[in-house]
């Protein structure tokens, strides 16, 4: 999947799906990115949240596609760079 392969700092996202239940619905836009954590900027304030534990739909272009955060686990540079040595 393309999004995978790209960075995600930018990037508009909302949670579908989540552990937290207080978590779903949530908006916003990812601007920060660790191995195991994606930080967003929803309604001026940052939030933390742990990858694996969301589902993310987030937007590409038209398209908008659905992510399990499990996917994204990982160090974001080493993501990158194995997806695009397919």
């Amino acid at each position: 999947m393309k999004m995978l392969m790209t960075e995600l700092i930018g990037s508009e996202i909302e949670i579908v799906s989540a552990k937290n239940n207080a978590l779903i619905g949530l908006k916003g836009v990812i601007i920060d990115e660790t191995k195991n954590m994606i930080q967003i900027e929803s309604n001026g304030k940052e939030k933390s949240i742990i990858k694996s534990q969301v589902t993310l739909k987030m937007k590409d272009k038209n398209k908008a596609c659905i992510i399990n955060g499990k996917l994204l686990a990982g160090r974001p540079e080493d993501r990158i760079k194995a997806r695009s040595l397919r």
